[in-house]
């Protein structure tokens, strides 16, 4: 290697540092964007979207609107939803302990369990697109910190019982 070429190649180097360090400057001059919690806290909570949660009836905030039609599982892509429903006993067959079993079971017009495994959800919103009844729509806790993943499985029917309970 020559000497002119390592000089070349130090001015090639020497130019692409101040360059970088310029972008940076310019970066570090401008107001920062990222909010710092729970030095801050995020005020356009307007636009964020949570977890899906269930809407209850306007004459019982604790009874879900939903119809167990099995809409919003069909219509989800991330496979996050699952509603459960009362398996109705066959002819001839005592009555025992309840068998639930997935969403929709023949006359059964409301949900046993839903539940939302919250670590699948992509947040797409197509359940509550799909639901004819419009029992869906997203949370807006933006500060929900789980340490488990299982913990992420959200058990809507008892989180919408808890909400009417505090209201």
């Amino acid at each position: 290697m020559t000497v002119s070429a390592l000089f070349q190649e130090a001015y090639t180097g020497l130019k692409s540092l101040v360059i970088g360090l310029g972008i940076t400057g310019k970066a570090f001059c401008q107001p920062g964007v990222t909010v710092i919690y729970p030095k801050e806290e995020v005020d356009n909570l307007s636009t964020f979207r949570g977890h899906v949660e269930l809407i209850g009836k306007d004459e019982d905030p604790a009874v879900p609107r939903c119809v167990a039609c099995g809409a919003c599982v069909k219509a989800c892509p991330s496979n996050c939803l699952t509603i459960l429903c009362p398996v109705p006993a066959k002819e001839g067959e005592e009555a025992g302990p309840v068998v639930m079993g997935p969403a929709p079971q023949k006359g059964s017009k409301t949900p046993g369990a839903v539940i939302v495994d919250f670590s699948l959800c992509s947040l797409c919103g197509q359940c509550a697109k799909a639901c004819p009844v419009d029992s869906l729509q997203f949370s807006d806790n933006p500060y929900m910190v789980r340490l488990d993943r299982r913990e992420f499985q959200i058990d809507l029917l008892a989180r919408l019982r808890r909400q009417a309970e505090q209201d």
